[in-house]
């Protein structure tokens, strides 16, 4: 036996079964390591001693919930509630179990492990539930948690017959010191350290690397973690403090209101009359996957032909990482710094002035192959845009294919078909999502879309994690192929702005194509292309000044001559006049960072351990410390912090006029 004889019996059980939640978690972690590491990362000590701290915190809870209620059920003795104890032990394994099958599905999805952030996919549960349904074996899931469930009832079971068999007698005395001291040793577990401060979520990131910290982790830690970022608010005096950077930054009129942020877009320099415009938002269109940065499995090469006569920005950067941020920011020209559940399930941030509602005589239309319901976007569009035409799964003939609903290429199709039929000129987005799990490819492309396939590390080298990813970002460069083809066919083609944009990128190793930067800062995450495209009416230009999602609206407005008020914080890309220098703003929610690219350098701040990254986009070498590297890092420092504040404050006072 394990556990000392002077142990009464229901700390003997307790203390058998949490040692066996206890290898259980361990061998998750170990196994979770293997199964998602990158390629020469190798398992350290350090790593597992850390996760070990805290999976010891999770142990010791339900240590102290087990003798409680051991205490109030006696088990063990005679008349005692053994059905109700041991089904208290059951709910216990049943909660941890979700927990971690969560946290697995949860790192395969999104790279992070379990946060509270899961609780924004309730919000959308009928289309989470389809995408898991369609991407994820359910049934064999739920028969493998029955099957874990029976064992581990019937282990239960052998092990309490086995000690309440037993027949260790111990004095009062005794007794009382075993509870004692049991309960001091999970409270010194629970604090997790010897010293003032207890154990945190952030001392995961004091390993210097970004999977390490995460496999140290555990689910429970993670998701309790951010639930205490979830609250919506900003500091009035931070908002005050950084007006002037902001408004220095973005050339806002001089006046005694530091909450105005008005500034107007002249019609001075139109591309033509009533030109057109379509925005299309690509899902998870990450730049190092695609060929415009030099993927050698060049998945996107007609987008690539299509960069090469347009105006493309190779330095563009999503304000958040997310969907629904990324539409957000490019509706609003707010970036979505909520914690936790994104903006446009805000009732108190649904009210937002977009610069599409200024374009005087537009027609007005989002295209999107599933639902708007989906994280309030038909909120965010609604309530902000008058008279704008939604067009979404029902209303088309095309049959749907997944939970996204129909495909991007019939999206594309369909909406080809409708702008064609436009008598007066129109801005439209056009909202991507096949290059999305469960990455489907319609059967009645089958025979003019091939697949490619390639092994493991070829995979791994170029930055995707499997072929059908691959294929589906091949599939949007088809389906970009089928609209575009379309479209030159129509009327409306020649007098059209297109304008080509990630919702977000994907985190991951660029490998080479990068500084390494990109990948152990993170920023492939917010990396995407960014492309002005209208042959007609624009130069072909490559531009690798920072630009962002903000910047699109501000942009197209002052292109096709629009004269609106800009009150977000969003730069027209093309002003020659503006000689300062471009910072594009990240607030990255699961890293929990935020901060600025400029052309040279990023900056970041980590909001939970304030820990400052500061380094190169151009290079790997490190940043020579002098008078003028430490000046512009003190003046991205503060860009950082008037961004994040003044977005803060704008997700509720940027209403509209």
């Amino acid at each position: 036996m394990l556990i000392r004889p002077f142990f009464k019996k229901n700390i003997k059980f307790i203390f058998t079964i949490l040692l066996l939640l206890f290898a259980m978690m361990t061998l998750y972690r170990i196994a979770f390591f293997y199964h998602f590491k990158p390629s020469g990362k190798a398992l350290s000590g350090s790593m597992l001693w850390l996760g070990i701290r805290y999976d010891a915190r999770i142990i010791a809870i339900a240590g102290i919930i087990l003798l409680i209620a051991a205490a109030l059920l006696k088990p063990f003795t005679v008349g005692g509630f053994k059905k109700t104890f041991k089904s208290i032990v059951t709910l216990i394994f049943v909660v941890i179990m979700l927990f971690y099958i969560a946290d697995y599905y949860y790192f395969d999805y999104l790279k992070q492990r379990l946060s509270a952030a899961i609780t924004s996919f309730a919000a959308d549960a009928g289309i989470s539930t389809s995408m898991i349904w369609q991407t994820y074996p359910v049934v064999r899931i739920i028969v493998a948690c029955i099957a874990l469930i029976f064992i581990c009832n019937w282990v239960y079971s052998k092990i309490f017959l086995q000690i309440n068999n037993s027949n260790a007698i111990i004095s009062k005395r005794a007794n009382v010191f075993a509870h004692v001291l049991f309960y001091v040793i999970c409270a010194g577990l629970i604090f997790g350290r010897v010293g003032q401060y207890p154990l945190r979520w952030s001392d995961a990131f004091s390993l210097s690397d970004d999977f390490k910290a995460n496999t140290a982790l555990n689910p429970f830690q993670s998701f309790f973690s951010s639930l205490s970022f979830k609250n919506v608010g900003y500091d009035a005096k931070k908002v005050k403090l950084y007006y002037p950077t902001i408004a220095q930054y973005f050339n806002i009129p001089s006046t005694n209101d530091t909450a105005v942020y008005d500034r107007k877009i002249e019609n001075n320099n139109p591309i033509g009359n009533n030109v057109n415009v379509v925005i299309v938002i690509c899902e998870s269109f990450s730049a190092y996957k695609s060929s415009m940065y030099g993927n050698g499995l060049n998945p996107t090469p007609y987008f690539n032909t299509l960069c090469n006569n347009g105006v493309f920005f190779n330095r563009c950067f999503t304000p958040a990482f997310g969907t629904a941020r990324g539409v957000w920011a490019t509706i609003t020209g707010v970036p979505d710094v909520q914690d936790v559940k994104t903006a446009s399930r805000n009732p108190a941030a649904v009210n937002q002035h977009s610069l599409m509602n200024d374009f005087a005589g537009y027609e007005k239309n989002y295209f999107l192959g599933g639902s708007t319901t989906w994280a309030n976007i038909r909120g965010l569009l609604t309530n902000n845009i008058t008279g704008l035409h939604i067009y979404e799964e029902d209303y088309f003939n095309a049959k749907k294919v997944d939970v996204w609903g129909i495909s991007d290429k019939n999206l594309f199709l369909e909406a080809n078909k409708i702008l064609a039929t436009q008598t007066k000129p129109f801005i439209s987005i056009i909202q991507t999502a096949d290059n999305h799990r469960p990455y489907t490819i319609p059967a009645e492309d089958a025979n003019t879309f091939k697949k490619q396939t390639y092994p493991a590390d070829t995979l791994t080298k170029y930055g995707f994690d499997s072929n059908e990813q691959l294929n589906a970002f091949r599939y949007t460069d088809f389906c970009f192929a089928t609209f575009m083809e379309a479209a030159k066919k129509e009327k409306y083609f020649a007098n059209t702005l297109f304008v080509f944009v990630g919702d977000h990128g994907l985190r991951g190793n660029a490998g080479n194509l990068f500084p390494q930067s990109f990948s152990k800062q993170g920023i492939l995450a917010e990396h995407v292309p960014l492309l002005f495209y209208a042959p007609a009416l624009l130069p072909a230009a490559t531009i690798s000044e920072p630009a962002s999602q903000l910047d699109i609206l501000p942009s197209v407005t002052y292109l096709i001559g629009q004269t609106a008020t800009n009150t977000a914080l969003g730069n027209n890309l093309f002003d020659t006049t503006n000689k300062k220098a471009r910072y594009a703003f990240i607030a990255d929610p699961d890293t929990r960072t935020i901060g600025v690219v400029s052309n040279s350098f990023f900056y970041c701040r980590n909001l939970n351990t304030n820990a400052i990254d500061f380094v190169s986009v151009l290079h790997n070498n490190p940043i020579p410390v002098n008078n003028n590297t430490d000046s512009i890092k003190k003046e991205m420092a503060t860009a950082t912090e008037a961004f994040y504040n003044t977005s803060k404050y704008l997700l509720l006072h940027n209403k509209k006029k």
